[in-house]
């Protein structure tokens, strides 16, 4: 069962989307990318109040994603990536990204809070935070 409304184009642009921000941290990394966008969708909270697709999810802006804002979200979506997209919109979570909105790769150690939002913990080169709970309660609501 889904725990966003997807169809092919979604899954496919969702999957693009995993490659571009999240396909140098491996097959986990890509994983915790579609976790956090899946969040943004789910969520009627800070800066998603209105995004309630993939599609406005992946292409928002301000505050998107730096894959759709700076170029290099050109490449297609494998059937690898698909495969993890559909995981992801299944609800399959991973942590430290599992209830996360927000992620970055800082060149050093990760910040203990980016733009207020506490870190909640490290993959590989990229650091997730998550919105307090009065801040946004429903990312850790349960499917």
């Amino acid at each position: 069962m889904a725990v966003v409304r997807a169809n092919q184009k979604d899954i496919e642009t969702l999957a693009r989307l995993m490659r571009a921000e999240g396909e140098s941290e491996g097959k986990l990394g890509m994983l915790m990318v579609g976790n956090v966008g899946v969040n943004r969708v789910r969520v009627r909270c800070l800066d998603f109040k209105d995004i309630n697709t993939i599609q406005r999810m992946v292409f928002q802006s301000p505050g998107g994603f730096e894959a759709t804002q700076k170029g290099y979200f050109y490449q297609g979506a494998r059937q690898s990536e698909i495969k993890l997209a559909k995981k992801v919109i299944a609800g399959q979570r991973f942590n430290p990204a599992e209830f996360s909105l927000w992620f970055f790769k800082p060149p050093g150690a990760c910040p203990a809070q980016w733009y207020n939002q506490a870190n909640a913990g490290r993959f590989k080169s990229h650091c997730f935070y998550q919105p307090s709970e009065a801040d946004c309660s429903e990312v850790y609501s349960t499917f």
